[in-house]
């Protein structure tokens, strides 16, 4: 592509037209995700009709403002109320509510902020970038890797379960076996409905989600009618300030968890169907992996804000990734605007690229625009919703969840949703009464119809069960996987037990083994350099005499 079609692209996109367009995208992004039960999706869906008489560029630049709005306006509610205003900002609540009850709303926020900023800015480079080469990654995944992935993602309910281990595992299977309600997909078989119509369809996730963190949690913030009058920040508080420089400079402190957890959002969004619910939930665990301070999680910890955050913004350049080089949604959103495009007249294709340089082009101006516009606009959304949580929590909880309500019910104008947010938001606030963790549940609700999908899928097509290891994207999950179950044990026991020195090369050498499987050079390469790497780890313990690291001190 030459420097001609960009220029215009830059043209169409900065016309002052656009720029509005762009400013009014991004600004409803905003409300509708830190609208409790009011999804991308939706907001997505209701720009999709006003931009039928708009050019291709318009539209789309609108409706991307509204895609990376809505990943950003989630933080707002998640971390200033606790109720996370999209999925892809359920990891955000774990550490940016607390953050925000001790005190330090101002930072809290700006972190949230500035990781969305980042993440999202990483993730249009790559965009730009390797757009052909990181979408045929995706084109590579059968049922069986698919199901191997979301085997891997269940690991998670191990980190998420904190002390609570066994308490975490029933949350997840439980989970697991809510997704199961309803009609089966592929063979159209009802269960667990009790004989009832209502339970014929299977639930909806999104009553589901706002139930058991949005009911759940104001039914314990009005419990105490003493702190029901309290608003959930006092008047008085003085962190009421957006701290961009305390935040940017914590952020650059942590620019590893930033781009690792930038690079797990844009290949989760290059899966089609995975999107930003499973990439902030996969950010944040391999941030608290990865952390020097695990044991900081949930309690308010800045490299938990960061990873959920700049992952569900990176995530949208990855579903955009598949989207122009396949024509493949990465997500719902995606799919959307995939449609649009087919509006236009524009087929998403490999040749969409060389064959529609200008309006590729100025798909990445306008994400990286978006980004800009999205800082600009959440300083004023912020302050909105700063004040809103000043008042008295009793009132705050019942406007909640009156937009819950709504929300909830919008999806589909069935009323029976409002009932299952009303049940799953009593359930949610039992299990928390009794120590159970919500997030494990939560995962499983996610990730049970997927898995069972892609199963489903695998063994219609063939019942050799030897797939799952012979074929190497579904190898490498499934090992990946066994490791990060066996990480915890891990993790507790690396500075008492010597076999916890095997630990990391043994990983290494272990996933050398797909990568040898893959066709190319360069993931066999990989595969020679985990191999080279786990020989000079052993080598360095050796020299040590299989010392093992100091226990970390108590502070």
């Amino acid at each position: 592509m030459g420097f001609e079609p960009l220029w215009g692209a830059f043209g169409e996109v900065f016309s002052a037209y656009n720029l509005i367009l762009m400013f009014v995208g991004v600004t409803a992004g905003l409300i509708a995700g830190s609208i409790p039960g009011f999804t991308i999706t939706m907001a997505v869906v209701l720009t999709l009709p006003f931009t039928f008489g708009l050019s291709a560029v318009e539209g789309l630049a609108t409706m991307i403002g509204v895609f990376v709005g809505g990943l950003s306006g989630g933080l707002m509610s998640g971390m200033l109320t606790g109720i996370p205003g999209t999925p892809s900002s359920v990891a955000t609540v774990f550490d940016g509510f607390p953050l925000v009850r001790k005190g330090k709303p101002g930072l809290a926020l700006g972190l949230g902020v500035w990781s969305s900023f980042f993440g999202g800015i990483i993730s249009a480079i790559i965009l730009v970038l390797l757009a052909p080469q990181l979408a045929r990654i995706g084109l590579e995944f059968g049922p069986w890797d698919f199901f191997a992935l979301v085997i891997f993602a269940l690991t998670i309910t191990a980190s998420l379960s904190g002390e609570n281990l066994t308490k975490g595992i029933i949350a997840g299977l439980l989970g697991l076996l809510i997704s199961t309600m309803g009609e089966d997909d592929i063979n159209g078989v009802a269960r667990f409905n009790f004989g009832t119509e209502v339970l014929q369809d299977k639930l909806e996730f999104l009553p589901v989600l706002v139930g058991l963190f949005a009911f759940s949690q104001l039914l314990s913030d009005v419990r105490d009618p003493e702190r029901a009058r309290r608003p959930l920040m006092e008047r008085t508080a003085k962190a009421v300030r957006v701290e961009h420089l305390a935040a940017v400079r914590t952020i650059l402190t942590h620019w590893l968890n930033l781009v690792r957890s930038a690079f797990i959002g844009v290949f989760t969004g290059i899966l089609p169907a995975a999107g930003g619910s499973i990439s902030n939930i996969l950010a944040y665990d391999q941030a608290k992996k990865a952390s020097k301070r695990p044991q900081d999680f949930g309690n308010g910890s800045p490299e938990g804000i960061i990873a959920p955050e700049a992952s569900n913004n990176a995530t949208a350049g990855g579903a955009l990734i598949t989207m122009m080089a396949l024509g493949i949604p990465g997500d719902i959103v995606t799919a959307v605007m995939l449609g649009a495009l087919l509006i236009h007249n524009v087929q998403p294709s490999p040749t969409f690229i060389s064959d529609n340089p200008q309006l590729a082009y100025a798909i990445f101006v306008a994400f990286f625009l978006a980004h800009f516009i999205m800082i600009v606009m959440q300083a004023f959304c912020l302050r909105a919703f700063l004040w809103i949580v000043r008042m008295p929590m009793y009132f705050l909880a019942a406007v909640i969840l009156m937009y819950c309500a709504i929300g909830v019910f919008a999806l589909g104008n069935v009323t029976f949703n409002i009932w299952v947010l009303f049940a799953f938001g009593i359930i949610g606030y039992v299990m928390k009464l009794f120590g159970f963790p919500l997030a494990p549940i939560i995962l499983g609700v996610v990730l049970g119809n997927i898995a069972e999908l892609n199963l489903s899928r695998a063994l219609g097509i063939s019942d050799d069960l030897t797939l799952f290891i012979t074929r190497p994207w579904s190898l490498f999950f499934l090992i990946v996987a066994l490791f990060s179950a066996a990480f915890p044990w891990y993790q507790r026991m690396r500075t008492a037990r010597v076999w916890t020195l095997f630990y990391v090369p043994a990983a290494s050498l272990a996933l050398s083994i797909p990568l040898f499987m893959m066709e190319g050079l360069v993931r066999p390469l990989l595969g020679a350099l985990l191999i080279a790497w786990s020989v000079y780890t052993l080598y360095r313990h050796r020299q040590a005499g299989w010392a093992l690291p100091e226990a970390p001190r108590e502070t």
